[in-house]
């Protein structure tokens, strides 16, 4: 009787102790503010038309994903909106463009001014993060027809703060995605298997800093473009205080329905938001040492 006296005893002073953790409620995480900026002013990606008034495909999906893990998403393809006042409304850009965002070009839509580029850019160097899908390196490309050559410290200032620029893709195909970096947020869902059809981008310019995280296994890639070694093709990066991932993933509506491309975007959204941390120290010259080999310029 005593020890079941004891035992009851120690019972209620666990439960007087523990109860207002287990009954208090959950912290909810907090809701980020995250613009999708679309507009074409080069070639405009299925996944991104707006037809009819309709949200894009892409829009649609980032609708449902930002509803399961609280982001607020602003989308919009209208660059005269790029000053400081509107953009420190967000806690992160999301890039899906193509071209010099500082002409008006395919859409029609608004375009930057050179005062807003830079005011975007600053904004991602003192702490707001970037998000970029596919196209988003074939933007504001370098001066001069380089494309076959690196630019170095002569790259655009947008090309320096996503960590590369694209050079040309080939037939759409699919393509083994090695893993660098299992332990990034996201990278866990992708199986060893991994490789959608898609189309995929030859890079160029990478910046020295990289975290890879998906590399591109060329080995039997059909084209041109994709001779030459492995190369990083998902990346986050540090671009002063802010936070950059980037994927050349995104083409294809049924890569943006894809579980896996889901999750690493999902995962590369929350560290760009600092929802999460991540180690991300510069890994470019050990697991693609010889991605800034690019291929031969085809004959004219």
């Amino acid at each position: 009787m005593k020890a079941q006296r004891l035992l009851s005893g120690l019972t209620l002073l666990c439960l007087a102790a523990c109860t207002p953790t287990l009954l208090a409620p959950a912290h909810a995480q907090e809701t980020k503010k995250i613009l999708f900026f679309s507009k074409s002013s080069g070639f405009e990606h299925s996944a991104i038309r707006e037809v009819d008034g309709q949200p894009s495909y892409a829009a649609k999906v980032l609708k449902e994903l930002g509803a399961k893990h609280h982001f607020d998403f602003t989308f919009s393809k209208d660059g005269s909106l790029f000053t400081p006042e509107y953009l420190a409304k967000f806690d992160a850009f999301f890039f899906y463009t193509t071209g010099d965002l500082t002409t008006v070009g395919t859409d029609k839509n608004p375009a930057m001014t050179k005062e807003g580029k830079a005011a975007f850019l600053e904004a991602i160097h003192n702490g707001k993060g970037f998000i970029g899908t596919h196209s988003a390196t074939d933007t504001f490309h370098s001066p001069g027809d380089h494309r076959y050559q690196n630019d170095g410290e002569n790259a655009d200032p947008y090309v320096k703060m996503i960590g590369a620029e694209f050079i040309v893709h080939g037939a759409q195909q699919p393509s083994h995605m090695l893993i660098a970096d299992p332990s990034f947020p996201g990278m866990n869902a992708v199986p060893q298997d991994f490789g959608p059809r898609e189309e995929w981008y030859s890079l160029k310019d990478f910046a020295a800093n990289l975290h890879v995280l998906l590399i591109q296994e060329t080995a039997g890639m059909k084209g041109l473009m994709y001779q030459r070694p492995p190369y990083p093709a998902t990346w986050a990066r540090m671009y002063g205080q802010g936070r950059v991932f980037y994927t050349n993933m995104g083409h294809r509506e049924d890569v943006w329905d894809n579980p896996v491309f889901q999750a690493v975007l999902v995962g590369g959204i929350n560290w760009a938001v600092g929802n999460v941390e991540a180690d991300v120290t510069p890994n470019i010259d050990r697991v693609t040492p010889k991605a800034n080999e690019l291929p031969p310029a085809p004959e004219k």
